[in-house]
């Protein structure tokens, strides 16, 4: 099989293995009892946090660029000819953030790296995360949705709320 034909397989095989899926908490149960004692004042984070890779082709931890969110990745496992290493590379991922009691999601920052657009990661990612909420309905806070209005159209049609544009409510962050 050609390097082509080999990255359109591992692809295809990333796309069908969502439910493969690698999950750590990040929770800090202490940290979380000190901010609501102090009404959010202490304990301040410095830096953001570490986001670990792990050894399953999706993966679901802690968001590196909003605070209080999760993020969804998908890995693709990338074998170095040159020095037979192996790395692994999120080639798509998405921020999200639930409310268990309004039965709200909100998907925020989607990105598939350009080599691999258009090939079935971001509905597969966001398929995922809409299978294992049912009953939920979808939406984003719609900073990236004038780029690529046909996509949310298309990968909205059959879910509630469609991924359109809405606030968080009152018991969710915005994530900063």
């Amino acid at each position: 099989m050609t390097d082509s034909g080999s990255r359109d397989a591992e692809i295809r095989d990333l796309v069908a293995s969502t439910a493969m899926l690698g999950r750590v908490s990040g929770r800090e149960p202490w940290r979380e009892l000190l901010l609501r004692l102090t009404g959010g004042r202490w304990p301040r984070r410095s830096g953001w946090p570490v986001v670990p890779r792990l050894a399953t082709p999706w993966q679901d931890t802690v968001s590196n660029e909003r605070i209080g969110w999760r993020m969804r990745a998908a890995n693709l496992r990338a074998h170095d000819p040159d020095d037979a290493s192996v790395r692994d590379e999120f080639v798509f991922a998405v921020d999200y953030q639930l409310c268990h009691r309004c039965r709200i999601g909100w998907v925020e920052q989607p990105h598939t790296l350009p080599a691999y657009r258009r090939r079935g990661l971001a509905a597969a990612g966001l398929a995922a995360l809409h299978r294992e909420n049912p009953g939920y309905t979808w939406h984003t806070l719609g900073g990236h949705i004038d780029g690529s209005p046909a996509f949310w159209d298309t990968i909205g049609a059959d879910v509630p709320g469609g991924y359109r544009p809405r606030r968080v409510c009152e018991h969710v962050t915005a994530g900063g």
